[in-house]
């Protein structure tokens, strides 16, 4: 109760930076995996802006299955791209629901959600991937994560209401309208790739009458279509809750590139 809405998401990421030593904590979350491909650039990257104060974090493009190993959701109803790695310093908070950070000078360490007095923090765009698997996982799981999360946010009286007549079941959809995958997967996946077992309760063609799933939806749809086909892959009106430092970002404009073909 004290800690609505995803709050709490972002209190105990606060109390894991608080034990936290070194310049750079890098942040990943229990479902987001980085490629070993990456991490000489990241380590490099690190160095090279030890003592440069101006650089407060860095930003990582997004790789989100959905479903399998196979397919990626590439939509605006999903972040392309989030802060991942931040300076190690007493005034950068874990903000909102633990999805991105913030400069928050004189924290009261509760009001997660405050704009007033914050600020996003400069970042550099690094030419990297984080690989989230937080939708690939069997229905059965999808929809109890589903659940838990609602619980977290809106409370228990809202998931018994939207849930109470939901399947067990959770209906990834169409996956053939998805973007192939066809990159590799960082090496500490594949016990996990082996054991996938749940290809038979998914969906590679049309269903006639299966809700929609938020990518699917047509809003969605037609804002994804332009931002990827006129605007290069930039998101349109979407979260971004940093500032990317323009004399420093050689790596942003490399990632307007489809995520097919960063793969």
């Amino acid at each position: 109760t004290k800690f609505p809405n995803g709050m709490e998401y972002a209190r105990q990421t606060d109390i894991g930076k608080a034990a936290c030593t070194g310049d750079w904590l890098f942040y990943i979350q229990s479902d987001e995996v980085v490629h070993e491909k990456y991490l000489p650039e990241i380590k490099q990257r690190c160095a090279d802006h030890m003592h440069n104060v101006e650089v407060e974090g860095f930003l990582f493009r997004y790789l989100h299955f959905w479903g399998d190993y196979d397919h990626v959701v590439v939509s605006h109803a999903l972040y392309p791209r989030e802060i991942r790695i931040i300076r190690n310093d007493q005034e950068i908070h874990s903000w909102r629901d633990a999805q991105s950070f913030r400069r928050i000078p004189g924290f009261d360490n509760v009001s997660y959600y405050q704009r007033s007095g914050t600020r996003k923090l400069n970042v550099i765009a690094l030419d990297a991937c984080v690989y989230h698997y937080g939708f690939v996982r069997p229905p059965r799981l999808m929809q109890k994560k589903r659940k838990n999360h609602n619980t977290n946010y809106r409370g228990q009286e809202s998931t018994t209401r939207l849930f109470g007549q939901a399947g067990s079941d959770f209906d990834y959809g169409d996956l053939s309208k998805l973007t192939l995958f066809e990159g590799t997967h960082p090496a500490v996946m594949k016990g996990f790739i082996r054991n996938f077992s749940w290809r038979d309760q998914l969906h590679y063609t049309a269903v006639k009458g299966a809700a929609k799933n938020k990518h699917e939806k047509l809003k969605y749809r037609v804002l994804t279509f332009f931002e990827q086909n006129v605007f290069g892959g930039r998101q349109l009106f979407g979260f971004k809750n940093y500032k990317v430092l323009k004399k420093l970002k050689s790596g942003y404009a490399r990632e307007k590139r489809s995520l097919t073909a960063l793969s």
